[in-house]
């Protein structure tokens, strides 16, 4: 019958619509049907090279699966959901469609090597799409960064203000933690052995050749130990470890800026089609998808740690929990792809807004360090330099005044003599010092947030990344 399930000859009962529908995984796992056939045209190859079955046969199986995948591609080709999953779809659709070759192209392979075949093709593919999507995102903020260079604005440590910094090195502070994942989402197919040829679990007594077929499909060779190979998911791990770092980045990025955006901070404006209002407040202005993007990061989280919990009691070989990972994983891909491509949109519609931002640039003290710097210039060790300024901040403080600029040079001068009597060159130069874009100008260190080190930045990332 063409709905008869590959293992009904020994199990002799009926079809159980509860049991059925608990099993089936077609509704899910549809979406691996090109990874299904482009392992079954490379299988089939190899049984003709190895002389299993002829060249006609090879032909007409290879003709049929790519009449399948059209018709799946567009849209007219029906799933069955009676026969479980997508190998025993397209294999049955097969058999249909060119009769008795169809039925030999299962030889010497189970659906348990097939699967972790057609698992890890796709895990590598969603690796190269998202990693392409995280390429898309930092070029948004470069492209931020790029035209926030004449924006000076506070940096924060502990929430509470720091140093003066260039928007453009803040927006390219998160092209740089978000980079961190390229290497995680790279292609791992020349390094990896392919499992199909494992069989069920013990290999195959038929003369195949496991080399040929890993060759056809890009894999580094044919797999060391079948059991392992059959019972392995540590590509889809490592696929979804990569998706909950890319979704901690994200959420990261998105508290930060629904910070930016509030009324008591205003340093950020995004699109209007990127936020929300209220139902009952008419003024209301939510950042509901950096919000959104803030909370799937949990999601992601879950999708890790049920996969861990699922592979964490299985003995080796396949077991039918197994099932369950795709479910996860296409979900965690699912949740990371589509946050990536929203954080994408909101930085291509966002800037810096300066207006509300440089009023603000002499709160804080923000040139304190810039001035203890000054002082190590003149030779006063950085720690009494630290121990000088801290008082000139307490006295700043003491006299309602909201900058170190607003002393005077023989302010300085009594500071200084107080705490290390010794130095003698504090002059008018100490107000190159001060001042938010000042001290924004002199940072000379590599990968300093603003100067020349933010320049060469920039000009480091639109070369890596093409912008």
């Amino acid at each position: 019958m063409a709905n008869e399930k590959s293992w009904q000859a020994r199990i002799g009962q009926g079809n159980d619509a509860l049991a059925q529908a608990f099993v089936e995984s077609i509704s899910y796992d549809q979406r691996l049907y090109k990874h299904d056939i482009a392992g079954s045209i490379a299988h089939a190859t190899m049984l003709a090279k190895v002389g299993l079955i002829t060249e006609a046969e090879r032909d007409a199986i290879i003709a049929g699966l790519k009449s399948i995948e059209a018709d799946i591609e567009a849209g007219t080709f029906k799933f069955d959901v009676s026969l479980e999953d997508i190998h025993m779809v397209i294999e049955a659709a097969l058999i249909e469609r060119v009769g008795e070759p169809g039925k030999k192209l299962h030889t010497g392979r189970s659906r348990n090597d097939q699967v972790a075949l057609d698992f890890m093709l796709w895990v590598n593919d969603a690796n190269a799409q998202i990693s392409s999507q995280l390429g898309m995102l930092c070029r948004e903020f470069i492209h931020l960064a790029e035209r926030s260079r004449g924006v000076v604005m506070p940096s924060y440590t502990h929430l509470q203000r720091a140093q003066p910094i260039s928007a453009g090195a803040e927006a390219l502070a998160w092209c740089s933690l978000l980079s961190e994942n390229f290497n995680r989402t790279s292609d791992f197919m020349p390094t990896q052995e392919c499992p199909l040829g494992s069989g069920a679990i013990a290999g195959t007594s038929l003369p195949i050749d496991n080399s040929f077929t890993a060759m056809s499909l890009k894999f580094a060779g044919s797999p060391e130990n079948s059991i392992a190979a059959t019972a392995s998911r540590e590509r889809a791990c490592d696929f979804v470890y990569a998706c909950a770092m890319i979704a901690m980045h994200l959420s990261r990025w998105a508290e930060q800026w629904i910070i930016y955006s509030t009324t008591e901070f205003g340093f950020i404006k995004i699109s209007d089609k990127y936020t929300t209002g209220s139902s009952m407040m008419p003024q209301k202005r939510n950042p509901d998808m950096l919000e959104l993007i803030r909370g799937r990061c949990g999601n992601v989280y879950g999708d890790l740690f049920a996969l861990m919990t699922i592979l964490k009691g299985l003995p080796i070989g396949y077991n039918r929990d197994l099932q369950e990972d795709k479910r996860i994983v296409f979900r965690a891909y699912d949740t990371v792809s589509a946050s990536l491509a929203m954080a994408t949109a909101i930085v291509n519609s966002a800037e810096f807004v300066k207006e509300k931002i440089e009023p603000t640039l002499e709160r804080g003290f923000l040139d304190a360090t810039s001035l203890a710097e000054y002082f190590v210039t003149k030779g006063i060790p950085f720690r009494t330099a630290h121990q000088i300024v801290g008082s000139l901040v307490a006295q700043c403080e003491a006299e309602s005044k909201t900058a170190l600029a607003q002393l005077t040079v023989d302010q300085f001068i009594a500071a200084v003599k107080k705490h290390y009597p010794q130095a003698t060159t504090i002059g008018q130069d100490v107000y190159e010092s001060l001042g938010a874009r000042n001290v924004v100008k002199r940072y000379q260190s590599a990968g300093a947030a603003g100067g020349k080190p933010f320049e060469d930045q920039l000009a480091a990332w639109k070369k890596r990344l093409g912008v």
